[in-house]
């Protein structure tokens, strides 16, 4: 009995062996698939994070911000984020950003949260109509909005052409702000009457929707809030501890919006300009040559992106043609003063922008206008004497000067010029001992004159 059963719990044994070393192989043969399963949900979780991606604009509106924008929201939309936190402060901008600015907005489907913050901060201008067009729009106390009226640089203009942006600019506004539900006839007497809001009047009067003094607490006051997207639909967000992600600028965008100042524009334009002349007066310096052609196309390049008057352009091409006219007329510095004139307002006309930030400042083109002024036309008038000056080395610096006849000329004969003997050749014969004046030099041999006698002056 004994043998039959260990030879049956043997076989019993044998079979549990193979079972379990089958089990082990398709485990070993599965295991890799496992292990790319689950990475992939970690990759996919990792991707699908809902978190909150938070810019900052405290600046002008020109078209790096909406460039800058345009990539955020692009990221976001890549990120399945939950929401685009916008923070805010700016004094307003070009009307053709604003309005790609507020495309972008509009058609982003991660809502767009604008915060005008820190307190003291404003959004005026372009940045009332980017806070208008937002899907949530929240200020820090102390902040205000409004001022949305266009303007133009320069002069008043006609009453059609004032009406027309007007009601351009209007129709912009009620077509953003019936969409997300706020207060139409208000937010039109901003931009028809230049109307100024305080957080709390923007509150009351349903322009904002939240008022909040730190990121956190606008996102408690947002949990579970309702709120009416640009398409009509309702959603509602939980952004209450949920990660906060910074994105920056790049560095090419950081270039171009210091660029973008025309202040520095007009800067870079009248160093390059003053370069080049410098390499054109001193031809092979290389260096001058090379800062001026950079200076150049770098003031070009920005203000090539910004709204530039070509008669501005002209004032100051005019104005470097008087610095030149100086040192060839003597005008006893009124040329050079007509040209600093020209300059200094060629400078403030140059860009035509709505607000004074992105204008050239006076100081910057008086700063810039008087010694650029002075020192071209110094120069200019170092050159021209230059010209006009006697070669005094070489061959022809001989022309001119005083020698003695060592021998007779009659015609030709030796003479000293500097301490030097020179075989000569005379018109008039010349005794020895006389001086004489070099009137050519025709290779080793000199054509003189008998030096003109000296009248005696009458007392």
């Amino acid at each position: 009995m004994k043998p039959v059963l260990s030879s049956r719990f043997s076989v019993l044994s044998c079979q549990a062996s193979g079972l379990r070393s089958q089990v082990s192989g398709v485990a070993s043969k599965r295991l890799p698939w496992l292990l790319f399963a689950f990475l992939a949900a970690m990759v996919l979780a990792a991707s699908c994070s809902a978190d909150v991606l938070k810019i900052s604009i405290n600046d002008a509106i020109q078209p790096v911000t909406a460039e800058f924008i345009g990539r955020a929201l692009d990221l976001a939309v890549a990120n399945h984020d939950e929401a685009v936190l916008i923070e805010i402060n700016t004094p307003g901008g070009l009307v053709d950003s604003t309005r790609e600015i507020i495309e972008k907005i509009v058609a982003s489907p991660v809502p767009v949260i604008i915060y005008v913050t820190p307190s003291g901060s404003r959004a005026a201008s372009a940045g009332f109509f980017i806070l208008e067009s937002a899907d949530v729009a929240a200020m820090a106390p102390g902040t205000n909005t409004g001022a949305a009226h266009p303007v133009i640089l320069g002069g008043k203009m006609d009453d059609v052409m004032k009406l027309k942006m007007e009601n351009d600019a209007a129709a912009l506004m009620r077509s953003v702000v019936a969409k997300r539900g706020r207060n139409v006839e208000l937010a039109e007497s901003a931009v028809r009457e230049s109307k100024s809001f305080t957080d709390q009047e923007a509150l009351d009067k349903k322009l904002i929707e939240y008022i909040a003094p730190s990121e956190q607490d606008l996102f408690h006051q947002l949990n579970g809030r309702n709120f009416k997207r640009f398409n009509g639909t309702t959603v509602s967000l939980s952004l209450e501890n949920q990660p906060v992600r910074d994105y920056r600028m790049t560095l090419k965008q950081r270039i171009l919006s210091y660029l973008m100042d025309p202040n520095i524009a007009f800067i870079l334009m009248a160093i390059g300009a003053l370069a080049l002349y410098a390499e054109f007066n001193h031809p092979g310096a290389v260096i001058p040559g090379t800062v001026g052609v950079v200076f150049i196309l770098l003031a070009a390049f920005a203000l090539n992106l910004l709204p530039v008057r070509f008669a501005a352009v002209a004032m100051i091409f005019g104005a470097f043609l008087l610095f030149a006219a100086e040192a060839k007329f003597a005008s006893h510095g009124v040329l050079t003063t007509g040209g600093i004139v020209l300059l200094t307002l060629g400078g403030l006309f140059l860009v035509d922008a709505p607000i004074p930030e992105m204008r050239v400042h006076l100081a910057t083109a008086l700063a810039v206008s008087i010694p650029l002024g002075l020192i071209t036309a110094f120069l200019m008038s170092i050159a021209v004497r230059a010209r006009r000056n006697k070669v005094v080395t070489g061959a022809e610096g001989l022309v001119g000067e005083i020698g003695v006849a060592q021998s007779t000329l009659a015609p030709a004969g030796k003479v000293v010029v500097h301490g030097e003997f020179w075989d000569a050749i005379s018109a008039v014969p010349v005794p020895a001992g006389e001086r004489i004046v070099v009137r050519q030099v025709d290779g080793l041999t000199l054509r003189v004159d008998p030096e003109p006698a000296t009248r005696p002056v009458m007392s």
